[in-house]
């Protein structure tokens, strides 16, 4: 994986520009045990429901070690690790949410990095989610615990690890298991790469960008 330099060098500044499409409730699974489960609703930070409890609107009626019951605004679904479950509108409509360039012509998107707020920066050319480590750790992530790798930088080969995001949320949309870098120098801006862009059709008008989910 490269990074473009001018990527690199870019600094955010302030502006990041989304709007949804979509409100209705979502809910991903984090976490599975007996009677308890931990959930991410809304790409919110994950949190744990016990049997019989009701959070916005998602009440978890049973779970085990393998999956977990829940209700999502009336409607029951059972889901196992790592799947999710868009109730109401969003099962009839297509998620979307459009960036607008700033003066340079890059598209900075809100979001969130399992459950965590974070602003990225839409890189195509980086093949998956990527964060700096001191991002990670400022986000509590034992990235250490990933599959080790190398990245080139325009400074060289640097040490990485490969890690699995359970959530990535821009604006109205998330997606669960996503494959993610976490760089040990050399990024200082959170990448959105095409581990997160592959889910969507991309299309552009002038300085407006829209992402919608296609899956």
């Amino acid at each position: 994986m490269v990074f473009k330099q001018g990527i690199r060098a870019f600094i955010l500044t302030a502006g990041v520009f989304a709007c949804t499409a979509v409100s209705a409730t979502s809910v991903a699974v984090v976490g599975l045990f007996r009677d308890k489960a931990i959930v991410s609703i809304d790409g919110g930070k994950p949190l744990t429901l016990s049997r019989g409890q009701t959070v916005s609107g998602v009440t978890l009626i049973a779970a085990d070690s393998d999956r977990v019951a829940v209700d999502v605004d009336g409607e029951r679904r059972s889901l196992g690790m790592g799947q999710s479950f868009a109730g109401g509108a969003q099962t009839a409509a297509r998620q979307s949410v459009s960036l607008t360039a700033d003066a340079r012509g890059h598209f900075a998107a809100n979001g969130a990095l399992n459950g965590y707020p974070i602003t990225f920066l839409v890189d195509t050319g980086a093949t998956a989610v990527a964060i700096g480590a001191a991002e990670a750790r400022r986000l509590g992530l034992d990235y250490r615990s990933g599959t080790a790798a190398r990245v080139n930088t325009a400074a060289g080969a640097v040490p990485a690890w490969r890690v699995t995001f359970h959530t990535v949320k821009v604006g109205g949309i998330s997606v669960n298991q996503v494959e993610g870098l976490v760089v040990e120098s050399g990024l200082d801006v959170p990448l959105l790469g095409m581990s997160f862009l592959n889910r969507m059709d991309m299309t552009r008008d002038g300085q407006t960008m829209t992402l919608t989910r296609r899956y």
